[in-house]
C-alpha cells in the first residue's frame, strides 16, 4: 500500500496532504524537529526527530519505500526519494521528475552560490491561493497514479 510522508517543518500544505490522503485511504506521516498537532487518527502518524541537519529527510529516506509518496520543498531530499523509486512533490504542486530533478538541484546550487556571494538576497515567492489550489490538484493526480502503481 502507498504511504504518504510530509516534511512537516514549515510545510503550508499539511491539512491539504492529509485531506487527500484521508479520501484515498492512505496513511500519511509528518515528519518535523518541532511543532506537530497530536491527532487521534489512526491513519495519522507524527514522528519527531532529533534536531539537527537533515534528520527529518534521513528517516523519511530510511522509512519510505518504492512507490510512496513525499511532500517536500528540500529539492536534495526530492532527489533521494526518486532514487528510491517513490514520487515527490513540492506544496506548490510541484512535481519532481527524474527528468527535472537534475536542472532543480543544479539551480538550488546556482542560487545558494548567489547568495553566499551577495548576488542575491534570497527571496522567496509569497505562498499564495494558487500555489494551494495547485498542490491539491497535483497531489490527488500524483496520489491516484502511485495507487495504480
Amino acid at each position: 500500500m502507498v504511504a504518504v510522508f510530509v516534511d512537516a517543518d514549515a510545510c503550508p500544505v499539511k491539512d491539504e496532504a492529509a485531506r487527500v490522503a484521508e479520501r484515498h485511504g492512505l496513511v500519511i506521516t509528518y515528519v518535523a524537529n518541532f511543532g506537530l498537532r497530536p491527532s487521534h487518527d489512526p491513519m495519522v502518524r507524527n514522528v519527531m526527530v532529533p534536531q539537527g541537519a537533515d534528520a527529518a529527510d534521513d528517516w523519511i529516506v530510511e522509512n519510505s519505500a518504492a512507490g510512496d509518496v513525499v511532500v517536500t520543498a528540500d529539492i536534495p531530499l526530492a532527489s533521494r526519494i526518486l532514487a528510491k523509486g517513490g514520487a515527490a512533490i513540492g506544496p506548490t504542486g510541484k512535481l519532481f521528475t527524474t527528468d527535472s530533478i537534475g536542472m532543480a538541484l543544479a539551480m538550488r546550487d546556482l542560487n545558494q552560490h548567489l547568495r553566499e556571494t551577495g548576488e542575491s538576497r534570497g527571496f522567496n515567492a509569497a505562498f499564495s491561493a494558487k500555489d494551494r489550489f495547485n498542490f491539491l490538484q497535483q497531489f490527488d493526480a500524483l496520489v491516484q497514479r502511485a495507487k495504480r502503481g
